[in-house]
């Protein structure tokens, strides 16, 4: 058995800070209360979390002596099972909230301290559990079979004890378990390494700007340049620095990374798999066609992205149009949104998804709930982390954006998808994963988009909220379905034992450059880095792609929900409401085919490129209307 740490909301963290530039933060004593966090609804202070602490301790000691114990009968596993969800609920609370109270000010070491503690006991406890699974597999399917039919009360734990089974020919002894078990902290080894190359030693330069001004590069000075400037020379400064720098160092990425990619398939290989993305997608049950449909159509489909970039090459008067240029807006508009406004807005923009969402949207903007400011040493970006049996804690660094506008929506889409998910299933069963997650995100920032473009009357306006929703499908569909394609290659190459260098990485990179955007973009040459800058390849192997093909299946769901007629509408969003209360409990291509969308055919993905093109086409007749293209 593993200690279940979840982990979903700070993999979205890792995106989104890396995608939010920041306001001058404000001191918290200066925030209103109800636009602050009230960790105290998990506990009231450190000495109560040590007491859980202690409490989680004492029950893995007790867990570990269950050894030798399943195949006693039905209430022997219940047992098992049953204190095992007690652990998992309590690390869940006591890991949670030491990850809270560090996401207000990082510079706090003894928080750290605290984290620490529970990643060293979580890691013991894997190695002093290893023997779990082989033993509970040594029960015949069965005798496992008549105990759920006598004993009702196994029944919340049948999917995830089925699940063992499936899995079962890639679950090793008990002795290959505990050896295999020794070498969990020296996975990270690797992405440890990336992230010091990347955090702690990385030293940009600084640029002169037109202006005369001499700025210091970083990754967040950068992307301000390139959202903000209108130079397109200091735009490209700023790349030259920040892609060059990373460039310095490629040598040792590119031995990172194949550290990374020869550490996956080293363990597939262990449990019995035939690749490193087999390994991966078995976890979920996901089909590796969804992998390989996504690739396909993605490339198919790439005509509307090199369109829109052509127009907005053609709006911004540039003879040189190149990746650092695609992020500033092709007009100047800088209007408010107060966050207390645009709670109302986001709010209303909801209402077609019915009063059942709607209300808990509401009381998701409870005091207490949401942490709406920048303050010195909180963590940038955006993420929400579901609590089980509390409620969902929201972290934003609002700064009254139309991107922030946007994220609140989006956050607010996992948030409402935790409620419902905590208060439908059993914690065994309410750990959805990501390939379901950003449904639920992207769905909510669909439907914000239609109901502001509904009720703007600016020409400006409308042309920055298309702008907006076609570089979310650029960033989260088409970016990470290139990412995707970029993993996918690379590890082949190490499957198939061909070496990994930098010019490697850099040649494939360069591909699919080509690939993806063909001549709308210059592609700088030290745009073939690019790779060495994502830290989601030496994070999570196999991971972006969810955000595609979630993205993908939101646009197959919102499609459903305005076509048709009125009955057909309305059974699309019941169903869209029951997938989000529907949590774990079963496995996720499945859940979207129950939703109304099948995830191995090619539609699924097309309708997101559909999506695109009606967009791009909108954005065309908006920038006539302003003249800023014949």
């Amino acid at each position: 058995m593993k200690f279940i740490m979840k982990t979903l909301s700070l993999l979205l963290l890792l995106i989104f800070s890396a995608n939010t530039v920041s306001a001058a933060p404000k001191d918290r004593s200066e925030i209103n209360a109800k636009h602050k966090w009230a960790l105290t609804d998990i506990y009231a202070d450190w000495d109560a979390w040590e007491q859980d602490l202690k409490k989680l301790e004492g029950l893995m000691d007790e867990y570990a002596k269950l050894k030798g114990s399943l195949a006693g009968g039905s209430q022997d596993l219940l047992k098992a099972f049953t204190m095992r969800e007690e652990l998992n609920l309590i690390s869940d609370r006591v890991s949670n909230y030491a990850s809270l109270v560090r996401a207000l000010d990082n510079r706090d070491n003894e928080v750290y301290a605290k984290l620490q503690q529970v990643e060293i006991l979580s890691s013991k406890f894997g190695t002093a559990t290893s023997w779990f699974t082989p033993e509970l597999l040594a029960i015949p399917r069965e005798t496992m079979e008549n105990w759920f039919d006598n004993n009702k009360d196994l029944i919340p734990f049948r999917f995830g004890i089925e699940d063992l089974y499936r899995l079962q020919a890639h679950v090793l002894d008990e002795d290959s378990e505990r050896l295999l078990s020794y070498f969990s902290q020296l996975r990270g080894n690797p992405g440890n390494v990336y992230n010091q190359l990347s955090r702690a030693d990385i030293d940009f330069g600084t640029i002169t700007l037109s202006t005369g001004e001499e700025v210091q590069i970083s990754e967040g000075e950068a992307r301000r340049l390139f959202n903000t400037s209108r130079s397109h020379a200091d735009r490209k400064a700023a790349f030259l620095e920040r892609n060059g720098t990373y460039n310095k160092n490629i040598n040792t990425y590119a031995a990172s990374y194949d550290g990374i990619c020869q550490r996956d398939w080293a363990y597939a290989q262990a449990r019995n798999y035939g690749s490193t993305l087999e390994a991966t997608l078995e976890r979920n049950n996901i089909p590796i066609d969804v992998y390989l449909n996504l690739l396909e159509q993605g490339r198919a489909g790439t005509a509307p992205l090199q369109r829109y970039h052509k127009l907005r090459k053609e709006a911004l008067k540039l003879e040189e149009y190149d990746g650092y240029d695609s992020s500033i807006p092709v007009i100047e508009f800088d209007k408010d949104y107060d966050y207390d406004g645009v709670a109302t807005i986001v709010q209303k923009s909801v209402k077609p998804l019915g009063k059942e969402y709607s209300k808990k949207q509401t009381g998701a903007f409870s005091p207490g709930w949401v942490d709406v400011y920048e303050t010195p040493g909180k963590t940038t970006g955006a993420f929400s982390a579901g609590l089980y049996g509390v409620h969902p804690f929201m972290l934003l660094n609002y700064s009254n954006t139309l991107d922030n506008v946007f994220t609140l929506a989006h956050e607010m889409g996992h948030t409402v998808h935790t409620m419902f998910t905590n208060e439908t299933q059993t914690f065994s069963n309410a750990g959805y994963t990501l390939f379901v997650a950003e449904v639920a995100s992207t769905m909510a920032e669909a439907h914000l988009l239609e109901y502001m473009l509904a009720e703007s009357k600016d020409p400006k306006e409308r042309l920055v909220l298309l702008g907006h929703a076609i570089d979310n499908i650029a960033g989260t569909f088409y970016t990470q379905v290139m990412f995707a394609d970029y993993e996918y290659q690379v590890h082949k190459l190490v499957e198939n034992g061909q070496p990994i260098t930098a010019d490697v990485l850099k040649a494939v990179y360069h591909q699919l450059l080509l690939d993806y955007y063909g001549d709308s973009m210059a592609n700088h040459e030290l745009y073939d880095a690019t790779w060495a800058r994502i830290p989601h390849f030496s994070s999570v192997t196999y991971y972006v792609y969810q955000y595609a093909t979630s993205y993908a299946a939101s646009a197959a769901l919102y499609k459903k929900m305005n076509e048709g007629s009125g009955r057909s509408k309305k059974k699309a969003v019941s169903d869209y409401v029951d997938l989000l209360k529907s949590g774990g409990s079963d496995y996720p291509v499945e859940q979207l085919k129950k939703a109304g969308v099948d995830m191995t055919k090619p539609d699924a993905v097309k309708a997101v490129i559909d999506q695109m093109n009606d967009l791009v086409n909108r954005y065309e007749k908006e920038l006539k209307k302003l003249g800023l293209i014949d």
